[in-house]
């Protein structure tokens, strides 16, 4: 007999597509699929309200990291980029050598007060220039020919939210602003996790996720499920936890002078501003930016695009100082690749492999780390060699700000940076 179970997740593609269909609690995280696998506790802490936070900000497409980072004194970033190149008088300075897009002036003033810092030329050994593929490595924090079923911060959520409370009205140990679940939140154990519609979600939403439920309660037990009443039980905590986010987002004030720009991505963030304040013991958020796949006409796309995280993420980090809770928030961005060097004949570039990535909070002990990419007679459609691996931020982080193992969650050691 055919149930509403027929057309539950299982497949991985599937399950993240679950996260965000206006559920907030990822309903069927606590559900494991036959994909999942367990990993080793590590000495971690759990989840307290004044612990520290870490806020993801996903860069989808493949961000242009020539083009926001700008080696203005080098002329063969100008040989390789003929009409791409940003004129060295519009660029900000970061230093003698390296400054900022034009697009990126809000960020330019939190670098110069130390609250931005910049990790340069960061990728991975062997990359894959596949979208799919190389947001799961980034994601799930694998080797390029490795398949690994869990999330770099589901691990962390396995070693740290062990034991920790569950059930109605329960804090989320992780929330996204995304459509689909982050392969990033995938897990080994059950964690109540929560989604936010990137679109605001609201009284439709809602109604939606009750009928959601109705359907559920109407089939019992004796539908040969054997899951039915676990799920009916997880669906219902989905609701109370749903009704309890929009409460503490209906009531938010921002900060004097944390003037939210009107774009999703302000928009996100000001959610996850709201929830912080409120004191819940959620450990990691996830936004996302999406549209940095330039393959033509780039100029106008990435500079709105970089515009629009920088305002954004001015805004956030201001907004947190006015409520004394900056020193308790790392914010991070990740894009699953950077663009070829040189542009194409479109007037856009191609999918590359290394780019800078930005951290931002008031702890930060230094503004740029690592080394800037080689351009020196770099031939037409090469790709540049990375010079700091994505999972050496990742340790730093969870090693120095999360306070967790790093190697435990990353499976190697690898050496830390010095942005914390």
């Amino acid at each position: 007999m055919k149930t509403p179970f027929t057309s539950l997740p299982v497949t991985r593609r599937e399950f993240f597509r679950w996260g965000g269909r206006g559920i907030g609690l990822l309903a069927f995280s606590r559900f494991a699929p036959s994909f999942l696998v367990q990993s080793a506790l590590a000495a971690t802490p759990a989840p307290e309200k004044d612990r520290s936070i870490l806020v993801l900000v996903q860069l989808a497409g493949g961000n242009d990291g020539l083009n926001t980072v700008i080696p203005y004194e080098d002329a063969d970033y100008y040989r390789l980029r003929p009409t791409l190149g940003i004129a060295k008088a519009d660029v900000l300075p970061l230093n003698a050598t390296l400054g900022l897009n034009p697009a990126c002036a809000a960020m330019h003033e939190m670098f110069k007060a130390g609250k931005l810092g910049i990790v340069q030329n960061v990728g991975y050994p062997n990359p894959n220039r596949s979208h799919f593929r190389s947001s799961e490595i980034w994601e799930t924090a694998s080797r390029s020919e490795e398949f690994l079923p869990t999330g770099w911060v589901g691990r962390y959520l396995d070693n740290a939210c062990a034991g920790a409370p569950a059930g109605a009205g329960a804090d989320p140990v992780a929330v996204h602003v995304t459509g689909e679940t982050p392969q990033s939140f995938m897990a080994a154990d059950s964690h109540p996790t929560f989604g936010l519609s990137p679109n605001g979600g609201g009284r439709a939403q809602q109604r939606e996720n009750l009928a959601l439920l109705e359907k559920l309660a109407a089939h019992g037990d004796h539908d040969g499920h054997s899951n039915a009443s676990f799920l009916r039980a997880t669906v219902m905590d989905a609701l109370v936890t749903e009704q309890k986010v929009q409460g503490i987002l209906g009531r938010y004030q921002p900060s004097a002078g944390a003037a939210y720009p009107g774009t999703p991505l302000a928009s996100a963030l000001h959610n996850v501003a709201a929830l912080i304040a409120a004191g819940l013991s959620t450990r990691v958020y996830f936004v996302q930016l999406g549209g940095f796949d330039t393959h033509s006409n780039q100029t106008g796309t990435h500079t709105n695009n970089l515009r629009t995280l920088s305002e954004a993420l001015a805004a956030f980090q201001k907004d947190l100082e006015g409520k004394n809770l900056d020193s308790q928030v790392l914010t991070m961005t990740f894009s699953e690749f950077g663009r070829r060097p040189s542009e194409n004949q479109s007037r856009g570039t191609d999918h590359g492999t290394a780019a800078p990535l930005f951290v931002m909070g008031s702890k930060l002990k230094s503004t740029l780390h690592g080394t800037a990419p080689a351009l020196g007679n770099l031939p037409k459609n090469q790709d540049l060699t990375y010079s700091t691996d994505f999972r050496q931020v990742y340790a730093t982080v969870l090693d120095q700000w999360l306070e967790c193992p790093a190697e435990k969650i990353l499976g190697t050691a690898y050496k830390p940076l010095g942005f914390i």
